[in-house]
């Protein structure tokens, strides 16, 4: 047994500084004569499921342990550790783990006894994460140290042979006299414990191989896989690919409604091989040839699928060599390469499925380029590291039923293309979505399995909508090197990845939570910059970072409550995901006058949404429009609630903008429309002076909500000319005679009138029983138009912003104070404002232009009270005279509903 041993490490950041790590009877003695902050075994593992050190002495009597230096592999230090079976029983070892298993540093290894899941991470005052590794890796052991001299050390195990033993995925069993041969690789690292990770697992790929070959991932007509998530494999003769009654129209309605439901699908691959190949002697590709039509329908059906952005995939089956093939190319007979090519040839495939195979093969990919650029090979498993560059996509396959939590295949190769196997026939998937999503990788819908559960279906397939959406408008950051598993929170059994294009700059952070009741709280640190800004992208809404006593930002996260009974099952979990974007899109909301003004610093598109982004709803869309104005009921009606700005960069989400109308806000609807036709009747007008003005407001009853601006807003008003008196009945009648006027309704039109013909005793009464529509074609044929309600209080308020016409003070001999009998115009000359325009109170409501809508009503704004006062309860209007203040809804439903006795009108000219 080796006593002791000095192991090398060289770390570039030291400018090739030797440092050496002792290990002294199996003890981590110094490095540099700096030692741990804690006392290190070399390893810790499990004989017969009992764990031990190679400091204790437990296991002398059963095993002999001896290691030797071996040199450098990749710039890390390699060690070989012989276990021997010294014993007469037959031992089951395994849980091999560097630096040994402890709460203080973080390591990984197996955790109970489930057959294809047991590797976990396990953190310092943590639940340990149950994660999957590279299909050749299940029995890795890993750990990260951190030194007292601030070094960080991480190394891994790895099984290399044994002999008179077997193996088995977790562990291995050794008879007596058996040996088990583990590689042990340590290297220096910098940073977070994830980096430590990085090291082995990104650059160094499991020490797999020392130099990786990058040309595929280097092709750009083969990155487009990188940027999907929704994949179906569909069997030939399912009834969503082709029925006798629908043809091949079933598949195009298969298509159509995933559009509808989860944005459509990236990928759909065919398969009309198994389970009917071998039934006679017609191979793989002679069942594609015997498919309705034949190979030219099914070219028809691939050039349909791109152009609904959709690839189309072939399956490929190297196992089938007992059916009509022939080994010689004399014979006439294709080979697998050549019925392959043949086949993708003809169909103008985009894929291939590699069936059974967790690999590609150089020959395959280069039988694909020939005949068509940009195929791409998909395995059916997932490539081991020392594969990974001979292909770039491949599946987590669901033979593991409940897969853990995290996948570290990702962390490997951010930029392989991954998806997670996921059938639909059993029961509701949302975890299979939830964490694929988490994991910033696509889903394979594999619906080879009989049945369509239609009750849930549907319901499933709009969450798959949901975390697509997020993963394809953010593709770039779940491809890049950038990435963080498992960032630290403040809160245990919730987990954040985060993903970066670029350090410093803007992130993706995916959650996932495993708690039933829900969360919502401070959950992870971030940075609190000016120039960057977070939004929730699940629930859409603005995120503001919080400061905490010790100086550090945190920003809040949010997942919804599930059913405590889906723990542990395909349905449990509830996925958040945070955005931290550049401020890039800058929104100015009047909610009053309806107006949305947009300023976009780059980006290639603006969509606006109301309510929350779904691929079963219609978005607005402005496309290269850097700055733009928009009335919201132009393009949204009377819709209330969210609205969701979002900027793009073709179709990446750069920026995102959230702001809310509150179910009955009142929205200003109506417009100014600027007459310059003659006026017939000047002298009768005043000039209203330019000037400032605090637009200041009261109200009656709130039960139909008012438009409730901020008080005291300074206005600047341009100078117009306004009516002296209100328009008369007589008024009216010229109007009436000579532009031949006649309502649409005329329901209660002049009902005031005989017969539609003004008494003379009405001539200088304020004209009533008219409408809104009725008032606009007045003030139109005068050359004039209806003043707004600003435009109205500025002329009657002039110039001190006086509550009456004559001041601040009510005075009952000076207008109608409500005795129920209109009056002439003009009957309180000493009741007029400073401008001497009469009647502003007292005499009859005057409508404005100002028309407003909310999601139930629409109302138009009356100013200055009238002749009627109603006193016998509360609930009544208020008449009589008002403040200038005051303003009054009109509720609109017909015309001839909203004339009456008490509404007349005033006009304006520019």
């Amino acid at each position: 047994m080796k006593k002791t041993l000095f192991l090398c490490f060289f770390a570039l950041a030291l400018q090739a500084q030797q440092l050496k790590l002792e290990i002294n009877n199996f003890e981590i003695k110094s490095i540099s004569s700096s030692k741990p902050t804690y006392s290190l075994p070399l390893l810790s593992f499990e004989i017969d499921k009992q764990i031990t050190t190679t400091l204790s002495k437990d296991w002398t009597s059963k095993l002999d342990i001896t290691y030797t230096e071996n040199g450098y592999f990749n710039n890390a230090f390699k060690v070989q550790i012989v276990f021997k079976n010294t014993s007469k029983d037959t031992l089951n070892l395994r849980n091999v783990v560097p630096f040994g298993t402890s709460d203080k540093h973080v390591y990984m290894t197996g955790l109970g006894d489930h057959w294809l899941s047991r590797t976990h991470i396990f953190q310092p005052n943590k639940a340990p994460v149950n994660v999957i590794v590279p299909d050749n890796a299940w029995e890795l052991g890993y750990a990260g140290i951190e030194l007292e001299n601030g070094k960080k050390v991480c190394a891994i195990t790895r099984r290399k042979s044994w002999e008179k033993a077997t193996r088995k995925r977790f562990e291995t069993i050794v008879a007596p006299q058996g040996t088990v041969v583990y590689e042990f690789y340590a290297d220096f690292y910098e940073g977070t414990w994830q980096d430590g990770l990085r090291k082995i697992f990104q650059e160094k790929y499991l020490y797999d191989v020392e130099k990786f070959d990058e040309s595929l991932y280097q092709r750009q007509d083969l990155k487009w896989i990188q940027d999907t998530y929704v994949m179906h494999l569909i069997m030939a003769w399912d009834k969503w690919f082709y029925t006798p009654q629908d043809g091949y129209n079933a598949y195009k309605n298969f298509l159509k409604n995933g559009e509808k439901l989860y944005g459509g699908n990236d990928v759909v691959g065919i398969w009309p091989t198994w389970p009917t190949l071998g039934l006679d002697q017609r191979n793989q590709w002679d069942l594609f040839r015997d498919l309705p039509g034949g190979l030219p329908k099914l070219r028809e059906m691939a050039e349909y699928s791109r152009k609904q952005d959709t690839k189309f995939f072939i399956c490929y089956n190297p196992w089938d060599e007992s059916t009509s093939y022939k080994n010689s190319a004399k014979e006439g007979e294709k080979g697998h390469l050549d019925g392959m090519a043949e086949l993708v040839k003809e169909i103008s495939a985009d894929g291939v499925v590699l069936d059974t195979k967790g690999e590609s093969s150089r020959d395959l990919q280069m039988a694909a380029d020939g005949v068509r650029k940009g195929v791409i090979m998909y395995s059916e498993g997932m490539a081991v590291p020392k594969n990974m560059s001979g292909i770039i996509s491949g599946r987590v396959h669901n033979a593991l039923y409940y897969p853990p939590m995290l996948n570290l295949n990702k962390f490997i190769r951010p930029d392989f293309a991954i998806f997670r196997v996921a059938e639909l026939y059993l029961e509701p998937i949302k975890r299979e979505f939830a964490t694929a999503f988490f994991n910033g990788y696509g889903t394979e819908l594999n619906i080879f399995r009989n049945g369509k559960p239609l009750e849930w279906l549907d319901e499933q397939y709009r969450y798959l909508g949901k975390t697509s959406r997020i993963l394809r408008e953010n593709s770039a950051f779940f491809h890049s090197k950038n990435y963080v598993p498992l960032i630290s929170t403040l809160k245990d059994k919730i987990y954040v990845n985060e993903w970066k294009i670029e350090a410093g700059k803007s992130a993706i952070y995916t959650i996932f939570s495993v708690i039933p009741e829900g969360f919502k709280g401070l959950l992870f640190e971030v940075d609190s910059t000016k120039n960057y800004h977070y939004v929730d992208l699940w629930h859409h809404k603005d995120l503001i970072p919080s400061k905490q006593n010790d100086g550090r930002f945190y920003i809040e996260a949010e997942t919804d409550a599930f059913n405590q009974s889906w723990l542990g099952t395909n349905n449990e979990g509830e996925v958040d995901c945070i955005g931290k974007f550049p401020k890039l899109l800058d929104i100015n909301l009047n909610i009053y006058e309806d107006s949305l003004k947009i300023e976009a610093k780059q980006g290639t598109e603006i969509r606006i949404w109301a309510g929350l982004p779904s691929y079963e709803k219609a978005y607005k869309s402005f496309k290269n429009k850097q700055r733009f104005s928009i009335k919201l009921m132009d393009y949204f009606e009377q819709y209330e609630g969210k609205f969701i700005v979002q900027l793009f960069d073709n179709q990446q989400l750069i920026d995102e903008r959230i702001f809310e109308i509150k179910a009955g806000t009142p929205r200003l609807v109506s417009k100014i429309k600027i007459n310059t036709t003659a006026v017939f009747d000047n002298k009768s007008m005043i000039k209203v002076p330019s000037g400032k003005f605090k637009f200041n407001f009261t109200r009656g009853d709130d039960f139909v909500f008012y438009p409730d601006e901020k008080s005291s807003i300074e206005k600047s008003m341009k100078s117009f000319s306004i009516d002296q008196n209100l328009v008369t009945n007589a008024n009216f009648q010229a109007f009436l005679v000579k532009s031949k006027y006649k309502p649409e309704d005329e329901t209660n039109f002049l009902k005031h009138w005989q017969g539609k013909k003004m008494p003379d005793s009405l001539t200088n009464f304020p004209v009533i029983y008219v409408s809104y529509e009725d008032a606009q074609r007045y003030c139109s044929w005068q050359g004039k138009r209806l003043p707004t309600e600003q435009e109205w209080q500025y002329a009657a308020q002039y110039p001190d912003a006086r509550d009456y016409p004559w001041g601040m003070a009510f005075d009952s001999t000076k207008t109608n104070a409500g005795d129920g009998k209109i009056k002439v115009v003009g009957k309180y000359p000493n009741g007029a404002n400073e401008l001497k325009i009469n009647d502003l109170v007292g005499s009859v409501w005057q409508m404005t232009n100002d028309v407003y809508q909310n999601g139930s009503y629409k109302y138009i704004m009356l100013k200055g009270g009238s002749y009627f006062k109603p006193t016998s309860s509360w609930w009544y209007v208020q008449g009589g005279p008002q403040k200038l203040t005051h303003r009054q809804h009109l509720l609109r439903v017909s015309e001839g509903f909203e004339r009456n006795a008490t509404v007349g009108f005033r006009c304006v000219k520019d």
